[in-house]
């Protein structure tokens, strides 16, 4: 038995002019909505995750508490639960499925939230990476919905050397003959492996490694923060990979047709209070990128999480990083 629901979309039309049919997004819940309704956490999913991979950022005690608020956790296109090439029926399965945008994404969130969940306000949109970016994406499209929102290691926009680096775990994965131009009957496990490898010297800082921080996650050398990465994406299908990679290059929340790619008109739309938390030593999501981002934004701070976890400093794994990260959003909330 699943342990979340299905909100059916129908037919939608995707920004790329295609139409994904009898669309799925999966969701999952966590708390009581309050009586008047105003209780309401959205936490979008971010690359390579399922909703469980967001419960680290959550808990008794924690900010984010369940018996405190009524949290929605939507599942990302494309990432094997909601619409994805892996679960898409012919003739838009696998390597044929459709690309999905961040703008597709966030307004099919706002049908679940507000067609099936039948809430009209929220008190805070809190994403880690490219849920992150979905944060970005609730303030800037539903700044009057929104309260607030808590981006923590990501970005309004795709960086062009953010871009460059997922290019170059994509060429990785796709260098696998086994890939077969994403028509494979067998996984490309040479591919998800070099992947994985790949990521792995991007996901945590130089002095992450420099220190052996690694130990106080239960590991003794490099080899096993390797196989711990190959371990998390061998348990997800090539192409729900690469279709969420092709989402995160191209996320800017000033690419749709409100904004017409007016990025400072996009950032200046953000009237929800916003903390922005990049880690310090993260090797994409650049500190630099949202320093330049909440300077347009009207009611922003920048407040960067002095970490050396690189980005995983935001992914729940750190309790040091936990506490900054959980002070911020209480102050929001």
């Amino acid at each position: 038995m699943s342990d979340y629901e299905v909100f059916e979309l129908g037919d939608v039309v995707l920004q790329s002019g295609l139409t994904l049919r009898q669309a799925k997004l999966a969701y999952k819940t966590y708390g009581k909505l309050a009586a008047l309704r105003d209780n309401v956490v959205v936490m979008p999913t971010f690359f390579g995750a399922q909703h469980p991979d967001n419960e680290a950022m959550i808990g008794a005690g924690r900010a984010l508490d369940p018996e405190r608020y009524f949290i929605v956790m939507p599942n990302m296109f494309g990432n094997g639960l909601s619409s994805s090439p892996s679960n898409t029926p012919p003739p838009l399965d696998r390597a044929a499925f459709p690309h999905v945008t961040l703008y597709d994404n966030v307004l099919c969130q706002h049908r679940l939230i507000t067609q099936h969940l039948g809430i009209q306000q929220i008190k805070l949109v809190v994403g880690f990476s490219m849920g992150a970016q979905q944060a970005f994406h609730w303030g800037a499209l539903f700044p009057d919905m929104v309260q607030s929102i808590a981006p923590i290691c990501g970005s309004a926009r795709t960086s062009p050397h953010n871009y460059l680096f997922l290019a170059g775990v994509k060429a990785a994965l796709q260098a696998d003959a086994a890939f077969a131009d994403g028509w494979y009957d067998t996984p490309p496990v040479k591919g998800l492996r070099a992947f994985a490898r790949v990521y792995a010297g991007w996901a945590f800082s130089q002095d992450f490694f420099r220190e052996q921080e690694y130990r106080n996650m239960g590991m003794a050398s490099l080899e096993d923060v390797v196989l711990m990465m190959e371990g998390r994406f061998r348990r997800r299908d090539a192409n729900d990979l690469l279709a969420m990679l092709w989402t995160w290059q191209h996320a800017d929340i000033s690419a749709n047709p409100i904004y017409k790619n007016d990025l400072p008109a996009a950032l200046r739309a953000i009237r929800p209070r916003a903390i922005v938390m990049p880690s310090d030593t993260d090797l994409y999501f650049r500190v630099r990128d949202n320093q330049i981002e909440v300077e347009q934004m009207p009611n922003a701070e920048l407040r960067p999480i002095p970490s050396i976890w690189g980005h995983a400093a935001g992914r729940g794994a750190n309790p040091t990083d936990n506490a900054f990260i959980d002070a911020a959003i209480r102050e929001l909330i």
